[in-house]
């Protein structure tokens, strides 16, 4: 399993802009949530049947990290500039930890769930899960729970995309009205 620091550095095609993380606990979320502005940067495009080219990262984009309490995933909003979701990108996830400056980084395990506010869904990387039980990486369990994790975030998040994109709208506008406080700064 890797680590993934939650203001992904070194792996896009971005680096140092403002990464802000926070304890969220409202009615309709519990857990740690982060978020990316980006401030400049070319537009990157991923494929998708339904919803076509959909930028995942550029220019006035803000990546929103949630990591709901009592779940094994790390959800992904892309937002547009106009506050709209392009793409949405869950992690499954062994757990998470602090690095030594703070930030959170998550232990994938390498199942993921993607999809868009215009119906795609779609399971990646089965195959590197799969490659890590066969080796030996991951305990039957650990294999068994990462499916099951997929299977719930199907269920949970994308039985009705409408409901998704409002909840994680709400979130955002909640996390950016504390960090106009001043809270949540990392670097």
């Amino acid at each position: 399993m890797t680590r993934k620091r939650l203001d992904r550095d070194l792996k896009w095609y971005f680096q140092g802009f403002p990464y802000y993380q926070m304890r969220v606990d409202t009615d309709y979320f519990h857990g740690f949530v982060s978020l990316i502005q980006l401030l400049d940067g070319e537009y990157r495009y991923w494929e998708f049947h339904k919803a076509g080219s959909a930028p995942v990262c550029g220019k006035d984009m803000v990546w929103l990290q949630l990591l709901p309490d009592d779940t094994s995933h790390c959800i992904t909003a892309k937002f547009l500039p106009d506050k709209t979701v392009s793409v949405w990108y869950v992690d499954v996830i062994e757990g998470w930890e602090y690095e030594p400056d703070g930030v959170i980084a998550i232990i994938d395990k390498y199942l993921d769930v993607i999809f868009t506010p215009q119906g795609d869904v779609k399971e990646a990387d089965r195959d590197e899960l799969d490659a890590a039980y066969y080796a030996g990486e991951l305990t039957k369990k650990q294999y068994e729970d990462a499916l099951s994790e997929g299977k719930r975030i199907m269920t949970d998040l994308c039985s009705d995309i409408d409901a998704t994109h409002k909840w994680c709208r709400e979130l955002l506008a909640h996390v950016e009205s504390r960090i106009e406080t001043g809270e949540g700064r990392i670097h």
